[in-house]
């Protein structure tokens, strides 16, 4: 048998050893002023990150989350995923979705439209969070109200009801603003965090007020068109129609399908226009945005808002806070997964849609569903969410994965 196999090891020991160099890092890449696509390795994430999300979409397809599902994931201003799948209804015949599908955003209006709006009026001097509501809608003067403050709006602590079936009966900003002033409050304002939509619609109209322009044209003057986002908007036309996705089978009394218009009543019976609900994006034009806000509030040379503004808006305001201003931020059994480090801020929507975006990785998530079609009863895009935003996490390589939902016990 031949046995000069045996000799290797002596051989090896009278060879002299040469030090190693590890081979250099490649560097990063510094981060994009305007999105880019680009490879996940090319900024330190797994290359497998993309087939793990399509696998992750297709399982809910099957599984019946959603006719119609949009991610889009980016860091450092690179686009690495950003594709549609399924249809915008349940019929194969129906078109199929892109990245240009638009979704309704139910409450992802609340932060993309009116809470920016805000803080670019803040950022001109024009709105102070800590005047009274009633100092700037003088039509809001229930005097159990009188305290209620602008900050109080954005956090959700004025001690208004979080919903009321109001567009049974009325129409219109006036007939609102009435109503909402008329109802009794739940709490003391100031004292317990309450989600409420009332808060967004006297937001809106405190905007209204202000600029004197409809909320609608507001953000599309200052955030929408200088953005180039151009498929973001209140009211689409009936012809965006083949590429919008549809919602709930009516439970609420407008009859059928509602396709094409807003899915959540009292934006409906406000014309569609509305502080916490109304807005229509797409999955490429919410990427644009949430890079906008990584970047400190400028996208492609364009400034929107200051990025001391970006950063105060965006961060719990209180030691045992989750909310920040309009935004919220991680906390018990989150949307955003378990990853998403502290100084994560984002925000759902109840037809499906969330945003979560990350400055100390440089990473943001956008997951849209048309999970109420046909019932709003179902929930579960309720862990695609987190599996969505775990994957995104998971995916990093040049930085630590932390645990921060096990942190936050």
């Amino acid at each position: 048998m031949h046995r000069s196999w045996l000799l290797l090891p002596l051989l090896a020991a009278c060879v002299p050893v040469r030090p190693v160099t590890p081979a250099p890092e490649p560097p990063r890449l510094p981060t994009a002023v305007t999105l880019v696509g680009a490879r996940p390795a090319e900024v330190g994430m797994d290359p497998r990150l993309p087939l793990r999300l399509d696998s992750l979409a297709r399982a809910a397809l099957a599984d019946r989350v959603a006719p119609a599902v949009a991610i889009a994931v980016g860091r450092h201003g690179r686009l690495l995923h950003s594709r549609g799948y399924g249809r915008i209804d349940w019929p194969e015949t129906a078109p199929a979705v892109t990245d240009s599908t638009l979704f309704d955003m139910a409450s992802l209006t609340k932060v993309v439209a009116t809470t920016t709006a805000a803080m670019i009026l803040e950022d001109e001097g024009r709105l102070d969070l800590d005047r009274t509501v009633a100092s700037y809608l003088p039509a809001f003067n229930d005097s159990a109200k009188a305290g209620i403050t602008v900050r109080h709006l954005l956090v959700h602590t004025g001690g208004l009801e979080a919903f009321a079936p109001l567009y049974r009966e009325f129409r219109g900003r006036e007939q609102y603003l009435e109503q909402i002033n008329r109802r009794p409050l739940k709490r003391p304002p100031g004292q317990v965090t309450e989600y409420s939509d009332w808060d967004l619609i006297l937001l809106q109209l405190v905007i209204e007020r202000i600029t004197g322009k409809t909320l609608d044209a507001f953000v599309r003057e200052r955030v929408f068109a200088p953005l180039g986002m151009h498929d973001t908007g209140y009211t689409p036309a009936r012809s965006l129609r083949p590429r919008t996705a549809a919602t709930e089978v009516d439970a609420q009394g407008r009859g059928g399908l509602i396709h094409g218009e807003v899915h959540d009543p009292n934006a409906w019976a406000l014309g569609g226009v509305a502080g916490h609900a109304g807005l229509f994006s797409t999955a490429r034009d919410l990427a644009v945005f949430a890079q906008m806000l990584l970047n400190g509030g400028e996208y492609g040379g364009v400034r929107i808002v200051k990025p001391q503004t970006v950063a105060r808006w965006t961060s719990p305001q209180g030691p045992r806070a989750s909310r920040a201003l309009g935004w919220d931020t991680p906390g018990g059994q989150s949307s955003a997964g378990r990853y998403f480090s502290p100084r994560s801020f984002g925000h759902t929507g109840y037809t499906g849609t969330s945003l979560w975006i990350d400055p100390e990785r440089g990473l943001f998530v956008i997951l849209l569903t048309t999970r109420v079609n046909p019932t709003a009863s179902n929930q579960k895009h309720v862990p695609l969410r987190r599996a969505v935003a775990d994957a995104a996490q998971r995916a990093i390589l040049d930085a630590p994965l932390v645990d921060w939902e096990a942190a936050r016990k």
